[in-house]
C-alpha cells in the first residue's frame, strides 16, 4: 500500500542549494536502504537454506520495510524535483557468513543509518520541508526498531549461547 507524505510544502519556495543539497542527501540515504534490500535478500535466502525459519521471516520483514523506505524516498526526491539514483549503492554489502555475522553485519548498518537520518532530518528542518521531516522521521523511527531487534538478537545469542539459540529459530521451534 503505497502511502503519501506529501505535506503542504512547495519545492518551488524551497531555496535551490537546500533542494539540491536535501535530493542530495536523500538519494545517499536511498543508496543505503537498497544495499540493505541485497543483503537482506541474501541474508534470508541463507536462513532458509539452514532452516533457521524465524530468521528467514525476520529478514524478510525487513526487506518489505526497506522496500517501502526505498519508496518514501524516491517519491520524495521526485516531489523535490530532484532524479532518485537508484543504480548507485553507497556501501558494499556486507554478507554475514554466520547467522552472528548477519546481525554483527546489521548493526553496523543500523548504527550508521540513525546518524545519517538525524543529520538528514535535522537539513529538512532548515529548509523548512516538513514533508520531508515527516517522511525521513517515520524511517527513523523504523530503523531504531531495527537496532532495538538486532541488539536483543545479540543478547539472546549470548544469553542462550548460539546453539540454543539457532535450536530456538527454526521451523519446529516456530510451532
Amino acid at each position: 500500500m503505497k502511502q503519501n507524505f506529501i505535506a503542504n510544502d512547495n519545492p518551488d519556495t524551497m531555496n535551490m542549494k537546500q533542494s539540491s543539497e536535501l535530493v542530495q542527501v536523500m538519494n545517499s540515504l536511498l543508496a543505503e536502504v537498497l544495499a540493505d534490500i541485497n543483503q537482506n535478500m541474501v541474508h534470508a535466502e541463507m536462513c532458509e537454506s539452514w532452516g533457521y525459519k524465524k530468521l528467514q521471516m525476520a529478514f524478510r520483514k525487513q526487506i518489505m520495510e526497506k522496500l517501502n523506505q526505498s519508496e518514501w524516498l524516491i517519491d520524495r526526491i521526485l516531489f523535490l524535483k530532484g532524479t532518485p539514483r537508484v543504480s548507485k549503492l553507497n556501501t558494499v554489502v556486507k554478507l554475514g557468513k554466520t547467522v552472528p555475522d548477519m546481525i554483527i553485519n546489521a548493526n553496523k548498518v543500523d548504527g550508521t543509518s540513525i546518524k545519517a537520518y538525524n543529520n538528514a532530518i535535522a537539513l529538512a528542518w532548515k529548509a523548512k520541508d516538513q514533508g520531508t521531516v515527516e517522511i525521513l522521521s517515520r524511517i527513523l523511527e523504523m530503523e531504531e526498531h531495527l537496532a532495538d531487534w538486532v541488539r536483543a538478537q545479540r543478547v539472546q545469542m549470548n544469553q542462550m549461547g548460539l546453539e540454543n539459540y539457532l535450536n530456538n529459530q527454526t521451523e519446529a521451534a516456530s510451532n
